[in-house]
């Protein structure tokens, strides 16, 4: 086991610490160490739960015999990020009879770490909650920043709450057993910190591309470091997204449009995951820059090329109408009045939130696909 894994610092008012490297999730006394009380809610999902639980159940009860363990298994996918699953949650933790000092693991991708933080954040009006990403899409932005929520058929994360994790434990060797389309997903959100503000992680992110999309541990250890670096950066100086924290939804509101009018890729469907939505989304935010004359042509034409490069996607699925996306748009969180915010860029590096944003010229991009 490497016993000195990176780390990265999250400031602010409740600070933590991201552990990065491999066989981490095997390490009882680090796990254990964040537990202040007796009572434990290990919350997985069908796909991570036979490769990892029995795991992390072990090392904890090996590190504090005398912990009481409960484990809640949801459906993997998008769609189990409800309030149903979120009552199921709730009725755990009652079950188990924790106590304000009890904490939550969240041992998956974002949907588990979102439901399980909300649920840490609800449950006596808030508990521990440790992350335990296994996707890069996790370890690289959902599981850092503290940002929990469930979805509603109006649109994603509408119903949530900021609660800050008590410690972020990311396991690098979790990442061989992802499909190689998560593994891409994730990457997808690795290159938003490069288009926002690092031009220089954007070039590099372009020179590695081998190395990531074969999954070498040294590259990936590095993109998820300097990823998780930025956003520390940014919660710690707004942590409850009043400003600066809005850029890091570079291409969220187009990709959130899209995830919620495909109804959250439920199993057996081809609809776009969050990291592949969030392409798109990306390269339309950058479509819309040049359009209002903020950007360059180029810029969005290289961000759109590095992005196929990588295998993603980077136009609106067939058979989705650009209306209805509009639509899903209005309800982003970032609006205000009734008005359109959306973060744009002024080119590789330089997004900025721009409010009042025409629709009429959204319109027009979404009908251009």
């Amino acid at each position: 086991m490497n016993t000195s894994p990176r780390t990265v610092d999250v400031g602010g008012d409740t600070p933590y610490t991201i552990a990065i490297g491999p066989g981490l999730l095997g390490d009882g006394a680090r796990l254990a160490a964040r537990v202040r009380g007796r009572h434990v809610l290990l919350l997985s999902d069908s796909q991570v739960a036979p490769l990892y639980a029995p795991q992390v159940s072990a090392a904890l009860l090996q590190a504090n015999p005398q912990l009481r363990i409960r484990e809640l298994v949801i459906p993997a996918g998008e769609a189990s990020k409800t309030l149903d699953s979120f009552a199921r949650a709730i009725d755990t933790l009652a079950g188990l009879g924790a106590s304000r000092d009890a904490c939550v693991f969240a041992l998956g991708g974002g949907v588990v770490g979102d439901l399980a933080g909300f649920a840490a954040a609800c449950w006596m009006r808030g508990i521990d909650c440790v992350q335990l990403p296994t996707t890069l899409l996790a370890m690289v932005d959902s599981s850092v920043g503290g940002k929990t929520a469930v979805d509603i058929p109006q649109g994603k994360n509408l119903v949530g709450a900021f609660h800050p994790p008590r410690a972020v434990i990311a396991d690098t060797s979790a990442l061989r057993t992802l499909p190689p389309r998560e593994l891409r997903a994730g990457l997808a959100e690795t290159i938003k910190y490069g288009a926002i503000r690092d031009p220089l992680f954007f070039q590099w992110l372009a020179a590695e591309r081998e190395a990531l999309l074969a999954g070498d541990d040294a590259a990936l250890a590095q993109a998820i470091a300097r990823s998780c670096e930025h956003k520390a950066e940014i919660v710690a100086r707004d942590p409850l997204e009043k400003g600066e924290r809005a850029l890091l939804n570079f291409g969220h509101t187009f990709g959130h449009a899209i995830e919620t009018e495909q109804g959250y890729g439920a199993p057996g469907n081809d609809n776009l995951n969050h990291g592949e939505a969030v392409a798109v989304g990306m390269v339309l935010a950058a479509r819309l820059s040049a359009a209002l004359g903020m950007a360059a042509d180029a810029d969005s034409e290289a961000l759109r090329q590095l992005l196929h490069a990588y295998g993603l996607p980077t136009a609106i699925p067939a058979g989705l109408e650009p209306p209805a996306l509009l639509a899903r748009m209005r309800l982003d969180k970032k609006n205000i009045a009734g008005r359109l915010r959306l973060v744009l860029w002024r080119g590789i590096g330089q997004a900025e939130v721009v409010a009042d944003v025409d629709e009429a010229r959204v319109l027009e991009i979404l009908r251009a696909g």
